[in-house]
């Protein structure tokens, strides 16, 4: 029973919907808490909680005799209680039409007022045709419509569900009271009971278009989204729209949108940056039990603990001031280029598309939305990462300091011995405390299981020091003490001294195995004692039977000096060791004062943001996925791909936006994910945690206990989990037009060639691993290596513009069980465009939507008005009640945007006409 609740919850979730032209920023959004607007309803009202609308009127009469009106109705609710009216949304605009068919919906989500006592008002409105807009009005405002009052009409909450059928016909009055201005029908509509409807009163080819106001509600949405453990943890503040599109067959569909915003974009870069300075503080106590060392290094090193503890420093600031802000769960664009909140990503959103069609499943499609990740307030004057990292490696060789030179290789090996250290010697302890502890109870599984645990451990310990890096360093590091060889210039190989003793070292890792193999020969001595057989005296039992020969009863005490001496030799080999690496990552970051350190910020601030998008779409597809076998079955055989789609041109500071990019999604390749089972089902329990160090950060992902039961034992013993990030950019604004034709498109040609392989690798690796039959089945029926060949055929053709990458990339995620993500500069214009093309497309190949709806379905999903604009609109009624209207968010209407590609040609004509009225 627990289980099916804890479903019900996720599906709470996929019942939501997306508001696609929210594109824009919304910078001062509404985020009231649900808590408090609905904390005195009583149960029974659960119901109202949800309520989604779309409008159809009948006989409207415009204010000029000789035009048809351009059509769109404003809703509103009025608070019973507080006699306030709060202007929620309106619909689109259907132009030249006395009997409009309103295809956009309207939602009521939960933080506005809801009872049967509610009030909704409709008000019609009359807007002026766009074409006798000027241009002037078009480039400069989101949308400037100048509209007439046509009529209004009220109706309660209550009305609705008495009414037969629960479908109301109203009357719209005019601004008198009097006159009757058309009329408009509401009903309500549950999704899953979609009613079949006669389509030969709903057609948009016939004047006479009866659709009626649409209301949906739904039984379980009066559950608190930001209280639910498989929601409230990461995904908030929904936005919904509902949308009724007529398919092939002359059938209804009906279409949910949501967006919601996720707590990631906080709580990731929050918990990087503390880690960050942990990985930091402790690279500066390594550096300081160094030891003394020769001047010349000793200068190096205080100079790299400077650098170091700016960059903490830095960082302990930047942390201070996320800390400071509380409520908002996602950075505007218009904050990009701002110091503490360089790590946020920008307008990070999710979105979900369900489609429910008479006698078919319901259907989910889900994006993730987030600004390209990028270095804003650092600036890209000299590019970004890709170039400034290349550029710097070719410096470090030259560089002025006298250090020893290691490749990006070595420094890597030498951070892995680190970790791996750090990792193994306190398990080789804890084994070791085991191993005593079971002699002591005299228990032989025991024993044999900790010995077993303890050699695996003892062994990988060794195999890790056997690198010849670790002996070369020790060899430099020797050097650098007092009275050593102090280099005279640049160095590229390690200096020779005559006084240490190279084979020092083998000695000492050596002697670890020694004492391991002493350790086995004695617990095998006893084990065979205890059980009578023939003792056999093999040369590494000569230690255990002198040993032995003291005290034959006592187990412990005859393990007890064999192990303290192995763990005494593993804390030998790990102090030196650890100098040693030290010593090389000294070197590494002397070369590198002061780029070095920079470059190092600017990475962490890229991969921050790219870790969050990343977190925030793991997390959206394993809840959507819990329920699937195959899905799971996938996620632990191979992992997951995640298609980051990029809108990016090839010019000018997009040039380095993108070059980061490239390399923060580069840098997701290392990233693991483990599923857990969280503590409590409190909400603080269930959010994601990053641990880790940079180059190897592992993201746990809690789910209620319930929930993780129904896993695969591979998930839940707590196997890694693998994403497979994809980066392919087409640039399609106006500059990359401008870099087609006069600039260079090599960066972007081969990140698509470089991603193409790893798409065309993981693919092989699923189809060997994997059935096919895993595998989501959509209505295209074409197979997924045709549409790789395509993908690799586009890849390498000289094209401009061409979006077939993107589209088929896109194709291939979805088919392959994916994450998609959609990027531009700040996922705004251009991503907004392309979402919503893509979920039209979905609509028609996946669904047949009707090819006379598909305009006009791109339409309701793109065009929309201010809150702002609704406002200054004349309402003769409007002073009856207080208007207490939320924060704008901020629409871009298809005008504009189909527009945007012309601005600059608009521009130019402008100034000629400008300066030839001048000098006339």
């Amino acid at each position: 029973m627990f289980r099916a609740i804890w479903f019900n919850l996720l599906h709470i979730r996929q019942d939501g919907f997306i508001d696609l032209s929210c594109r824009a920023d919304v910078n001062t959004r509404v985020t009231s808490s649900c808590i408090q607007c609905f904390e005195n309803l009583q149960p029974q009202d659960c119901a109202f909680f949800l309520l989604k609308a779309v409008q159809a009127c009948n006989d409207l009469v415009a204010s000029g005799r000789d035009r048809k009106p351009n059509a769109l109705v404003q809703v509103a609710v009025i608070d019973p209680h507080k006699q306030s009216l709060v202007s929620h949304a309106c619909t689109e605009i259907v132009e030249a039409n006395k009997d409009p068919l309103f295809l956009t919906g309207v939602t009521f989500p939960s933080e506005y007022p809801a009872s049967p006592d509610t009030v909704v008002k409709l008000t019609v409105y009359d807007a002026k045709d766009k074409s006798q807009e000027s241009v002037s009005k078009l480039l400069f405002a989101f949308s400037l419509y100048v509209s007439s009052f046509l009529g209004s009409a009220t109706f309660s909450v209550a009305d609705l569900l008495r009414a037969k059928d629960e479908r109301l016909t109203l009357t719209l009055r005019s601004s008198d009271g009097v006159c009757a201005a058309g009329t408009i029908v509401v009903s309500r509509l549950k999704m899953g009971e979609m009613e079949e409807v006669d389509v030969d009163h709903i057609t948009t080819d016939i004047p006479s278009q009866k659709c009626p106001l649409v209301c949906e509600s739904a039984h379980h949405s009066c559950i608190e989204r930001e209280n639910s453990p498989l929601t409230g943890p990461v995904f908030r503040n929904p936005v919904c729209k509902v949308y009724r599109f007529q398919t092939v067959d002359s059938k209804w569909m009906l279409v949910r949108e949501q967006m919601e915003e996720c707590t990631l974009s906080f709580s990731v870069p929050k918990q990087l940056l503390s880690l960050y300075m942990q990985e930091d503080m402790n690279r500066v106590q390594d550096l300081r039990e160094l030891g003394e060392l020769s001047p010349h290094w000793d200068n190096l090193r205080k100079e790299v603990m400077t650098r170091y503890g700016g960059i903490i420093s830095s960082y302990q600031e930047t942390l201070a001031e996320l800390d400071k802000i509380t409520g908002r769960s996602f950075k505007p664009s218009c904050c990009k280029a701002q110091k503490s909140l360089e790590f946020i990503p920008i307008n990070l959103h999710t979105q979900r598309m369900r489609v429910t069609c008479p006698k078919k499943t319901d259907a989910f499609y889900d994006i993730v939305t987030v600004g390209a990740p990028a270095a804003h307030f650092q600036g890209f004057k000299c590019g970004g990462l890709q170039r400034l990292l290349s550029r710097y490696e070719a410096e470090k060789k030259s560089t002025a300091y006298q250090c020893i030179y290691y490749s990006p290789e070595h420094t890597a090996k030498a951070q892995e011995v680190l970790s791996t250290m750090s990792l193994l010697q306190p398990l080789i302890t804890s084994l070791a405390d085991q191993l005593l502890q079971a002699a002591h109870e005299h228990s032989s599984p025991g024993l044999r299981d900790a010995l077993k645990n303890l050699s695996d451990k003892t062994e990988q310990f060794v195999h890790t020091l056997k690198d010849e890096l670790v002996k070369s360093a020790l060899l430099a590091l020797h050097a650098a003490r007092p009275g050593g060889i102090m280099p005279l210039k640049h160095q590229t190989s390690i200096p020779h001294h005559t006084e240490f003793d190279e084979e020092e070292w083998d000695r000492l890792w050596a002697n670890v195995a020694k004492c391991l193999n002493c350790v086995i020969a004695m617990v095998d001595k006893l084990q065979e004692r205890d059980h009578g057989k023939p003792e056999s005296v093999p040369e590494q039992q000569q230690l255990a039977d002198v040993i032995t020969s003291h005290n034959p009863g006592d187990w412990k005490e005859q393990l007890c000096p064999l192990v303290t001496r192995l763990k005494e030799c593993v804390m030998e080999v790990m102090e030196k060791a650890k100098r040693a690496m030290t010593f090389v990552l000294l070197q590494e970051a002397a070369c590198s004062i002061p780029q070095g350190f920079l470059l190092q910020q600017r990475r962490d601030v890229v991969f921050s943001q790219a870790l969050s998008a990343l977190a925030c779409g793991f997390v959206m597809r394993v809840y959507a996925g819990l329920q699937d076998e195959g899905f799971l079955r996938q996620l632990h055989l191979v992992g997951l791909v995640a298609q980051f789609e990029s809108l990016l041109s090839t010019y000018s500071e997009e040039i380095g936006m993108l070059e980061d990019m490239e390399v923060g999604i580069s840098d997701l390749e290392r990233v693991v994910f483990k599923i857990t089972e969280a503590k409590t089902d409190d909400l603080s329990d269930l959010q994601p945690l990053v641990c880790g160090r940079r180059g190897h950060f592992t993201v746990e992902v809690p789910l209620p206990q319930v929930v993780f039961q129904t896993l695969p034992e591979e998930i839940k013993e707590g196997k890694p989990l693998r994403v497979f990030p994809v980066l392919f950019n087409v640039g399609i604004n106006e500059q990359q037009t401008i870099a087609e034709r006069f600039g260079d498109i090599s960066l972007q040609e081969r990140i698509n060639q470089k991603n193409f392989e790893t798409l065309e690798a993981y693919y092989k690796s699923l189809s060997e691993k994997v059935p096919l039959e895993c595998l989501p089945c959509f209505q295209t029926q074409t197979d997924i290596k045709e549409l790789l060949e395509t993908l690799g055929q586009n890849v390498v053709t000289k094209k401009r513009k061409n979006v077939e990458i993107l589209w088929i990339a896109g194709t291939i995620c979805r088919r392959l069980n994916g994450i998609r993500f959609t990027s531009c500069k700040s996922a705004k214009d251009r991503t907004s465009m392309s979402v919503t093309l893509e979920q039209c497309a979905l609509l028609r190949d996946e669904h047949q939507l009707s090819k006379d709806f598909f305009v006009r379905a791109l339409d309701c999903m793109r065009s929309r008005l201010t809150q702002g604009d609704i406002g200054q609109w004349e309402d003769p009624e409007a002073g009856t009640v207080t208007d207490n209207k939320p924060a704008s968010r901020h629409f871009y209407p298809i005008a504009l945007l189909l527009v945007s590609s012309h601005l600059l040609v608009v521009w130019l004509i402008l100034s000629l006409v400008f300066l030839l009225a001048k000098y006339q």
